[in-house]
């Protein structure tokens, strides 16, 4: 397997067999830990902007909004008032942007089906939201990476999305039967993620993380 297959997130070679099912497989990466789907098994872009429409993301529910507060909560304890972010991969519906907004805080928006306005990837922000996101992104190294150069110091990027626990688990996870998600991150692939970056980490239950340029 080494040599025929890279790591979406690091770039690593040395990749191992992790699962099967009977729609994908699924490899593990032994530098940074991802697991991840290969390109020839991702769906078509059409039909993977058909699954997000099905997304129901109503601001005004409250459910919903209980939801996103697990990683908007603790964001906002952490940044000051008025702070400038950006939603990105906002969905149809930017229900968080709504939220924070709400609350004073300044948010703009990306993404690359409902909201493809490259001009806001040239700005910086205090912040940066990603919920439900990670786990959709084909190249996740070079969209944290940009996302990441995008932060003043200081800054903080907030990350939702559920937590690969270990093989047994992942053989009953729900989270991979989605034909969308192509990567699934553990605790030790954010360690990895933050020894390569200048970065401080904090998880918070079974799907926050947050992140915090240090400089």
């Amino acid at each position: 397997m080494s040599g025929e297959i890279h790591c979406p997130l690091c770039r690593g070679v040395e990749i191992a067999f992790y699962f099967i099912d009977r729609a994908r497989s699924y490899f593990c990466c032994d530098n940074c830990g991802l697991v991840f789907v290969p390109p020839a098994q991702y769906v078509s872009r059409r039909m993977e902007r058909a699954e997000y429409e099905l997304h129901q993301n109503d601001i005004s529910d409250l459910a919903y909004r209980k939801f996103l507060s697990r990683l908007m909560s603790p964001l906002i304890e952490r940044l000051s008032y008025g702070a400038h972010g950006l939603d990105f991969g906002c969905g149809p519906g930017p229900a968080l942007a709504h939220m924070l907004r709400e609350i004073g805080f300044e948010v703009a928006l990306y993404d690359s089906f409902f909201a493809p306005d490259k001009g806001t990837l040239d700005a910086e922000y205090d912040f940066i939201c990603a919920t439900e996101v990670v786990e959709h992104l084909h190249r996740p190294g070079q969209e944290l990476e940009r996302l990441w150069s995008l932060l003043r110091p200081g800054g903080w990027m907030g990350v939702m999305t559920k937590l690969l626990i270990d093989r047994s688990a992942f053989a009953r996870w729900h989270y991979k039967n989605d034909a969308t998600h192509v990567c699934f991150f553990s605790v030790n692939t954010w360690r990895w993620w933050v020894q390569n970056h200048d970065a401080s980490l904090e998880i918070i239950g079974g799907d926050v993380i947050l992140l915090q340029k240090l400089v």
